[in-house]
């Protein structure tokens, strides 16, 4: 059996929560080999951003270079792009590469609040980015940065969706875990919508579930599984991520990446 592949393009979080880390955390407990290119070096813990320092658009290339001129590339999931320069690079290798799957979460504000994404990139995000999405994953403070639209109901959910989707992504995921009551979310692939929800778990350790959430859907597609399917399996590993969350930090702590394997070496 020859093991399948998954890289993320993203920033590093160095509290081990979000970005990079959760991403590779999460390959690896979806069952797929995990590579990185780091976009930007984020000083963050639970509670806070301290501060963000971008890696040049020189590495972030040859790192890409790197990894598609060795390994077959699986599927590619993006995070964090912190301005216009590195999406603009980052849009030409994926149209130099083109990989079959690029799921990309467009992350916009940290857990705390702290912006990452400078408010002129907005415009490149629309024009290069999405449009190279396989799968565009946002929640709705950024689904509404991204339309202008005020999302407050499972309808206006599917209407941002469709706005995305015109935009030029195959595939849209709204998040709804901005809302009341159960957490929803909608899939939208341009002939209708996949709906998936689950009871909301109470708890504030919830840093990086954008991350993982995306990372784990990056990991299904390149399994083979179809979108559809890998929606919901990455939802119900997430879930239980979440449910089984770690209080580690003062602030927002983590998700539990591997509680199914901890679990199944008696370690917990």
């Amino acid at each position: 059996m020859i093991l399948k592949t998954a890289l993320t393009i993203a920033g590093s979080d160095c509290s081990g929560g979000a970005g990079i880390q959760a991403d590779l955390k999460t390959f690896s407990a979806n069952g797929v080999f995990g590579m990185s290119v780091v976009t930007s070096v984020v000083a963050e813990n639970t509670s806070k951003v301290i501060s963000v320092e971008n890696i040049s658009v020189k590495t972030i290339a040859d790192q890409i270079d790197a990894v598609f001129e060795d390994i077959e590339v699986n599927a590619v999931k993006i995070g964090m792009l912190n301005d216009a320069e590195r999406m603009n690079i980052v849009a030409d290798k994926l149209n130099q590469y083109q990989p079959q799957f690029v799921v990309t979460d467009p992350v916009m504000i940290a857990k705390g609040g702290h912006a990452l994404m400078q408010s002129d990139a907005l415009s490149v995000l629309k024009e290069r980015i999405i449009p190279s999405a396989f799968l565009l994953t946002p929640n709705l403070p950024e689904a509404e940065a991204i339309t202008g639209l005020v999302i407050k109901t499972a309808d206006d959910m599917k209407q941002a969706a469709e706005q995305i989707y015109s935009l030029g992504a195959a595939n849209v995921l709204i998040k709804g875990g901005h809302l009341d009551g159960d957490a929803l979310d909608i899939l939208y692939d341009g002939r209708e919508f996949h709906l998936y929800s689950c009871e909301r778990i109470n708890t504030k350790n919830t840093h990086g579930t954008g991350c993982t959430y995306s990372s784990a859907i990056a990991a299904n597609l390149a399994k083979g599984v179809p979108v559809a399917l890998a929606v919901a399996n990455a939802k119900e590993y997430v879930t239980t991520a979440i449910r089984h969350s770690l209080a580690i930090g003062r602030g927002h702590g983590p998700t539990n990446h591997f509680y199914e394997l901890y679990k199944k070496g008696n370690l917990i």
